[in-house]
């Protein structure tokens, strides 16, 4: 099982909202996860970025992979 920190898209048409998740890779991008680590809202300025620092590094040590996009987000809040 490919486990992946990605983003899983919510809010409504035109006004994205983010929640970063950890996720089987094999299933869709909106569909089932395994935990919600966080929240990420590119519409306010600057971009609101919260992720629990704790459960982002147990799952990276577990061999979670992050996607590119999460991963810089990662970098953003000092993980």
């Amino acid at each position: 099982m490919a486990v992946k920190i990605r983003l899983r898209r919510m809010g409504a048409k035109k006004a994205p909202f983010y929640r970063v998740v950890v996720a089987d890779s094999r299933y869709p991008r909106d569909g089932r996860f395994i935990e919600e680590i966080g929240t990420y809202n590119p519409l306010k300025d600057p971009a609101e970025i919260k992720i629990d620092v704790e459960k982002a590094q147990k799952w990276i040590k577990n061999g979670a992979q992050p996607t590119d996009i999460v991963r810089s987000l990662l970098k953003k809040s000092g993980i």
